[in-house]
């Protein structure tokens, strides 16, 4: 099982164009032709499933479509979307921002489905997708350090109901590097599809390790990479498993 993760960033780009005529610019234009070259992207590495982070579910940036929706389309692939945001959130009742989503896409059968909230930050999603063999969480952390923890203790709590294999990916935010996730795989039992700790961000000149791909050691993975992609300001994380 192929698995790709991306922070696509509403897929408004990245680079000196996305901060003209002011810094982050690029945030409210348009989307579509960025989002046909990250669909052309995904299609070409044929991933089985996509963890897909700050996917736009239809503000005005990709003409009111949902981006997950188009390229699960485009893939003949199933797909799961939902605001990052909590029903009570602020944040869900600003244009564009309530627009602001996380996704999963599989060619696979989904068999269940379930959005999960942390009570802290205000990227509160945890999207949980049962497979046939795997259960896989996206996750996008908070910005701020005591948030992260609060809601990584909230996560193992979630993860400690599956009955399968776990994949746990998404964007960490761990600004401090990956000994923020110490605790939180010991308790989990996850070991990270990236052994040498590589960087994923900027996609320009990575330096920061935000984004990860966790899982169960009844996992095997292989072939893991970071592909040199400068479509959003993440780089892309791909990674093969051999599920029991």
């Amino acid at each position: 099982m192929r698995f790709l993760l991306y922070n696509i960033r509403y897929g408004t780009g990245h680079g000196t164009k996305y901060h003209l005529p002011l810094p982050f610019t690029g945030f409210f234009k348009h989307t579509g032709n960025t989002l046909e070259q990250i669909t052309a992207f995904i299609r070409s590495v044929n991933p089985d499933v996509i963890g897909l982070i700050e996917v736009d579910s239809g503000s005005y940036r990709s003409g009111r479509s949902c981006q997950a929706k188009a390229i699960a389309r485009n893939l003949d692939h199933f797909h799961v979307v939902e605001s990052k945001y909590g029903d009570n959130s602020l944040a869900n009742r600003i244009p564009v921002l309530n627009k602001q989503s996380n996704a999963l896409l599989t060619c696979h059968p989904i068999k269940s489905s379930h959005f999960h909230y942390f009570n802290e930050g205000i990227k509160r999603l945890v999207i949980e997708v049962e497979l046939e063999d795997v259960c896989i969480f996206i996750v996008h952390l908070s910005l701020k350090f005591k948030h992260r923890q609060q809601q990584l203790e909230h996560l193992h709590r979630i993860l400690s109901h599956s009955t399968k294999p776990v994949i746990v990916a998404g964007d960490f935010n761990t600004f401090g590097g990956d000994r923020e996730l110490q605790l939180f795989m010991a308790a989990s039992r996850l070991r990270n599809a990236n052994l040498t700790s590589q960087p994923s961000h900027p996609s320009h000149a990575p330096k920061r390790h935000l984004d990860f791909i966790l899982h169960s050691p009844e996992l095997t993975a292989s072939n893991f990479s970071i592909p040199d992609i400068r479509l959003s300001d993440h780089a892309p994380l791909l990674c093969d498993f051999k599920v029991p």
